[in-house]
């Protein structure tokens, strides 16, 4: 197919970033209707769709642009892929750090490290290895993974508390510096746990080269939808010995996730580019042309009314300026649960207007 450009795949990554607002975003995590929420441990609700559907679209993504640095790994493509990796990472440990700055307690991993992580190092294997010897790449990954947190953990190997990427992040990183907060010190995100993620990139990789090597986009949607549905079913077939898990990234969760991926883009095409129903997708074209950098400002924005603005209610009550939003605006508008629903949505349409205008401005920051 021509390598136009895929309105459907900008789409696909604005779609992820609004949702990635919506669940970070709540009024209060006390109120939060379940499909907002990830699952407790095992298992994938649509929240947990939203992180691996982003590092597929980077995999999709990285095979159309790494053509520009010729076959192979070239100097130029790795100065490019290192600089991306840092600059995301960097980012990443400011958010963290950000406002309070508390180098001692930092979290050093989080979801912009990850994404450096798994782009970086897909980035290489794809521009390294051929097709055949990326897939034999990806099969390692997924198997070898199953075996290390098999033979690395305890009692029940794939639990909170007896699993081997906790203990890895522990011993290289201390317990001030990985997250809290499921109960015990255990990184959603650590370092381990970055090896599957890497191949949920390379699924995105494939993809893109079934969209070119296609006659049309017939052709395109076709092979997605018969291989996206093979790899979720195997997935979850697999889910029954290993299970699906987003905070341990499993196996089964890369091919899960990664499979219903490529059923949602091939669906996004069909819509976008044989039926040319489009103008309900702009606003989400415009979050797509600044992901990163919207994800960053939000961040920002949240930390920024949480800990650094303060609000003193009809009580006397002293509120943070986002529990202040929350409990004086959206509850009184809409109670409890649709008020926390209603404080997110509004979010969304807050960053959209801030993408819109940096889209008329013609401003796309690279990150």
């Amino acid at each position: 197919m021509a390598t136009k450009r895929l309105i459907a795949l900008d789409v696909l990554r604005g779609l992820t970033i609004s949702l990635m607002i919506l669940v970070n975003n709540p009024g209060s995590w006390s109120y939060v209707y379940a499909p907002l929420r990830h699952s407790k441990w095992h298992g994938c609700t649509p929240t947990d769709l939203v992180f691996p559907f982003f590092l597929f679209i980077v995999g999709v993504s990285m095979w159309f642009s790494f053509k520009k640095y010729g076959t192979g790994l070239t100097k130029k493509g790795l100065l490019k892929v290192l600089k991306r990796f840092s600059i995301i990472f960097l980012l990443g440990l400011f958010l963290n750090a950000f406002p309070k700055f508390d180098f001692e307690h930092l979290r050093f991993f989080g979801v912009l490290q990850r994404i450096a992580i798994a782009y970086a190092i897909a980035a290489i294997l794809c521009m390294q290895f051929n097709y055949k010897q990326l897939f034999v790449v990806f099969v390692t990954i997924l198997l070898g993974y199953w075996i290390l947190l098999y033979w690395g953990g305890t009692d029940d190997v794939y639990s909170l508390t007896s699993n081997v990427v906790a203990k890895v992040d522990l011993f290289l990183f201390g317990e001030n510096h990985v997250y809290k907060g499921f109960g015990i010190p255990f990184d959603p995100e650590g370092l381990l746990s970055a090896i599957p993620s890497i191949a949920t990139v390379i699924l995105g990789y494939f993809t893109g080269r079934i969209i070119e090597n296609s006659n049309n986009i017939t052709a395109v949607i076709k092979k997605m939808v018969v291989f996206g549905a093979i790899i979720a079913i195997i997935g979850w077939f697999w889910g029954y010995l290993f299970p699906i898990n987003k905070p341990l990234w499993t196996s089964p969760y890369v091919l899960y996730t990664g499979g219903l991926a490529m059923l949602f883009l091939a669906f996004l095409l069909w819509i976008i580019d044989i039926k040319k129903i489009t103008t309900w997708s702009k606003p989400f074209i415009h979050f797509g042309t600044n992901p990163l950098f919207i994800f960053v400002f939000s961040g920002i924005y949240a930390k920024t009314i949480i800990y650094l603005v303060k609000f003193t209610n009809s009580d006397g009550e002293i509120l943070t300026g986002y529990s202040y939003l929350y409990k004086e605006v959206f509850v009184p508008i809409a109670g409890n649960m649709n008020g926390s629903l209603l404080f997110a949505v509004t979010h969304i349409i807050f960053f959209w207007l801030l993408t819109y205008i940096l889209y008329r401005k013609k401003i796309f920051i690279k990150i």
